[in-house]
């Protein structure tokens, strides 16, 4: 997985200090490692929308005005309801034996029958996937193979293949939940529903 640096400012926790930082372009965050002490910390909001709008996921080289630099990875954001910007980040820290849980974003690869010969749509149904290891070992995406998929047929977690993965990534989450789909087109659909009463 790549790295990324940011800079980033250790701030002070007062009251109204979080919407002043905002106002004047910085995101307010957290550093967190189990058993360290909690860093509270300031980041430019352009640079941080860089890295979280971007399609890989990355781990970020949090670099601070003394020179200190710590290796991170985002654990969590807050979204503005409204505007969608990003108004909280939490960045956990990580030691290099140490397994985590880290969220990364599906990849859809190959010709699907059903999209091809059948006119089928692709639903996606998770477009991220959490994904438990070695930071090292975890993809900067999740690649899905679609070409054996027909119309109505769907992948489901337990189906998604690890390949050179395997033994050092686990996915997590409910492995019946359905990743993705190649569903009929709208009007299809919509003659098929309307003829089931009829049928009945």
């Amino acid at each position: 997985m790549e790295t990324r640096a940011l800079s980033v400012n250790p701030r002070e926790v007062k009251k109204g200090e979080a919407e002043k930082l905002r106002r004047t372009g910085l995101v307010p965050a957290v550093v967190y490692h189990k058993g360290e002490k909690t860093v509270t910390i300031s980041v430019d909001e352009i640079a941080l929308a860089k890295l979280v709008r971007s399609a890989e996921s990355h781990l970020i080289d949090l670099q601070y005005p003394d020179g200190k630099a710590t290796l991170s990875f985002i654990k969590d954001l807050q979204f503005d309801p409204v505007s969608d910007r990003v108004i909280h980040v939490d960045f956990q820290l990580f030691s290099a034996d140490e397994i985590v849980e880290m969220e990364v974003p599906t990849h859809f690869e190959g010709e699907s029958a059903g999209i091809k010969l059948a006119g089928g749509k692709l639903q996606v149904n998770m477009h991220t996937l959490i994904l438990k290891g070695k930071p090292e070992d975890i993809p900067e995406h999740f690649s899905v193979d679609i070409s054996g998929l027909e119309l109505g047929h769907s992948l489901h977690i337990r189906d998604l293949k690890l390949g050179a993965l395997e033994g050092k990534i686990v996915i997590l989450g409910d492995a019946d939940a359905s990743v993705v789909a190649i569903i009929a087109p709208r009007k299809e659909a919509e003659a098929v529903a309307e003829e089931s009463p009829a049928q009945a």
